[in-house]
């Protein structure tokens, strides 16, 4: 991957400031009032509240009663409480404030956050020996599995979870938790199409009524049982693991799960930008929790046998049924918020060639989030409703749900120490102590989920081992498939000297799309074999995803004169830009390049692949990678060629 942008200067293109708190004069001028730009501030802390903690905010659903039914098995249940709340409250502190808030924030690449955009910032240290360059990459694709997998299980988990309140008001109602689960699941994968940029809007204020119930509710309980609150006390956190070493251990795969979200908090930033989350986790959030989980604790002291729903008993009696009400909503804002983040993982590993081109829709034409992809939303759709099937209840999804965080989690605090390291330039006797002792409470949080493999932990592993087969399948087939066409193509220069003996030059411009711009394209050796003429202006156009998530308008296009009417043309884009092809082409004004997509003609190659007698990639793979590029989307589609304009040639590729 080429690197086009410098990561400290700012992207024209992006909807929003890489930090409004720093330069929130995006939507004024560069010298914004002082009231516009608090105004700014507001609107976009209120909106990272509807979008960004939607999991992380939902985890009191289940988090403290799944921990507690771990640790209270072999601990005496006031210890295993004092001790599983101490341990939340410290996580959240740990791993949340210090980890994610203060320091991953800190590794934007060109002010977007994410597993990918941090691979791609770690890739491009300089001076990186290829085995880390390497295992990068491998680090990179094992986190974005692990993502798709945690995408199946958050809305599965998130909306029984709530859905579940209805049998702690009435047993009579069990029977409709997992019909209504799934009905609320299907209306939402239904709604993807639509877009959520309208119901985007309503997002932070029902958050924000959802974090002040659970506040107010928590203040009250603790209230009632003020003695909680000497769990903010570490000690008794570390208790539980002198007295009952093996039962904390267990709990920690519990535990996790309130620090659920964590990823999605770092991957929204490019959205929001730093300081508008960290003011809203730490003037908002992280006292909101507090209380809900401090709240919760207090009602178990109070009343062991609320163990069965420990949320839901924190509510007074008449409240409860309006809060599954506003539970409900709140899951389906977290489920809204993840799946969004699905497609927006999705269009980044499309652009930098890990997963095959697929259908892009854009559902905003302000917000370069609001995006659809169709397939994905189908493959979650069916595999969420597959969940609740054989799960049934939040209690047996809660075996499966932390082992792909934690992984994730790992997979980025490693890349963030390499970062600080290597670009920050810590030094490392201080780099390595602080994010070895991060790297270890990672390390201890997946040992633990470890432990529930058979339980449920399998299913995020199996979708993580299907996703990281695809993707690496799709990668060496295609590098093994370019390879053949190099190996088997003319190059550019020979053919440029036999040129003049080429047939009939026409008018007009002819455009081939290659992936390679050194060798001449197979469609432009069909198109002489078959019409045996050439356009008096050939451009050979090559797309490049540079490892950015956006390229400077400057640096989008660059074209070389090649003689006898031929140009190579490089359209770069970043990996969170869909590339527009006729757009861009019409840039090509300042290389003397008059081009109007609706007269010019665009080559597109179409290869049919044939498996060799000895495929280098295996049967298996082989066939499977044959599958993927089969069922991949047109480039004339993906590249947004005018349908009219453009000319496909096949031809036969073995492999």
């Amino acid at each position: 991957m080429s690197t086009s942008l410098p990561p400290d200067q700012p992207n024209p293109e992006k909807a929003l400031p890489d930090d409004p708190l720093e330069g929130a004069a995006a939507l004024g001028g560069h010298h914004a009032p002082e009231a516009q730009t608090f105004r700014r501030k507001a609107f976009l802390t209120l909106a990272a509240l509807g979008v960004v903690f939607g999991d992380i905010g939902t985890s009191p659903l289940y988090a403290l009663h799944q921990s507690a039914l771990a640790a209270q098995q072999h601990a005496p249940l006031d210890q295993a409480i004092y001790g599983v709340v101490s341990l939340i409250f410290w996580s959240l502190l740990i791993v949340v404030t210090f980890k994610y808030v203060t320091l991953i924030m800190r590794a934007d690449n060109d002010g977007e956050g994410g597993e990918l955009a941090l691979a791609s910032l770690a890739h491009r240290i300089q001076g990186l020996d290829r085995r880390l360059k390497v295992a990068i990459g491998i680090g990179a694709i094992l986190g974005l599995s692990l993502f798709f997998g945690d995408g199946m299980l958050t809305p599965a988990i998130t909306v029984l979870s709530a859905v579940e309140g209805l049998s702690a008001t009435n047993h009579h109602f069990e029977a409709l938790v997992v019909p209504l689960s799934l009905v609320i699941l299907l209306g939402l994968f239904a709604l993807q199409s639509r877009g959520t940029a309208q119901v985007g809007k309503v997002f932070g204020p029902v958050m924000v009524l959802w974090f002040l119930v659970m506040g107010v509710m928590g203040a009250v309980s603790i209230s009632k049982t003020p003695e909680i609150l000497a769990a903010l006390s570490p000690h008794y956190g570390l208790l539980l693991f002198v007295d009952e070493p093996w039962t904390a251990f267990v709990s920690l795969g519990s535990i996790v799960l309130a620090v659920t979200g964590c990823e999605t908090l770092y991957a929204d930033m490019g959205h929001f930008g730093k300081g508008p989350i960290r003011a809203a986790w730490l003037f908002f959030v992280l006292p909101a929790l507090f209380l809900e989980y401090f709240g919760q604790g207090a009602a178990l002291l109070r009343d062991p046998h609320s163990l069965a729903n420990p949320f839901y008993a924190v509510a007074p009696h008449w409240a409860q049924l309006p809060l599954v009400a506003l539970a409900t909503i709140a899951a389906s804002i977290a489920s809204q918020a993840v799946i969004s983040g699905v497609f927006s993982i999705t269009r980044q590993a499309v652009q930098l060639g890990m997963l095959p081109r697929m259908e892009i829709r854009h559902t905003s034409a302000t917000d370069y989030g609001q995006i659809y992809v169709p397939r994905m939303n189908a493959v979650l759709c069916v595999g969420v409703v597959l969940i609740v099937l054989i799960f049934k209840s939040s209690n047996s999804l809660g075996a499966a749900y932390g082992i792909a965080v934690t992984g994730e989690m790992f997979i980025s605090t490693m890349l963030v120490g390499l970062v600080a390291v290597r670009t920050w330039k810590w030094n490392r006797w201080m780099a390595i102590p602080v994010f070895g002792l991060l790297g270890l409470i990672d390390l201890f949080f997946l040992s633990s989920n470890a432990l529930k493999i058979t339980e449920g932990g399998w299913l995020p592993l199996f979708i993580a081992a299907c996703v990281y087969t695809l993707m690496g399948t799709w990668r060496m087939g295609r590098r093994n498939q370019l390879e053949r066409i190099r190996n088997e193509s003319m190059p550019m220069a020979l053919f440029l000297e036999r040129a003049d003996k080429s047939p009939v030059r026409v008018a007009g411009t002819a455009v081939f799309l290659t992936a390679r711009a050194d060798v001449v394209p197979g469609a432009l050796l069909h198109n002489l074999k078959h019409n045996k003429v050439l356009h008096e202006r050939v451009l050979i156009t090559q797309v490049v995803v540079d490892d950015t998530p956006f390229v400077a308008p400057q640096k989008r296009l660059t074209v070389e004169k090649l003689g006898k009417g031929f140009y190579t043309v490089m359209i770069h884009h970043g990996f969170f830009e869909v590339p527009d092809v006729p757009k861009t082409l019409q840039e090509a004004r300042g290389w003397g390049l008059a081009i109007d997509p609706e007269t010019t003609t665009f080559f597109v190659g179409r290869e049919l692949l044939v498996p060799s007698e000895n495929p280098t990639l295996g049967r298996w793979r082989t066939w499977l990678y044959i599958q993927l590029a089969s069922n991949a989307l047109s480039p004339a589609r993906f590249y947004r060629l005018p349908p009219n304009r453009v000319v496909e040639l096949g031809a036969q590729v073995t492999i």
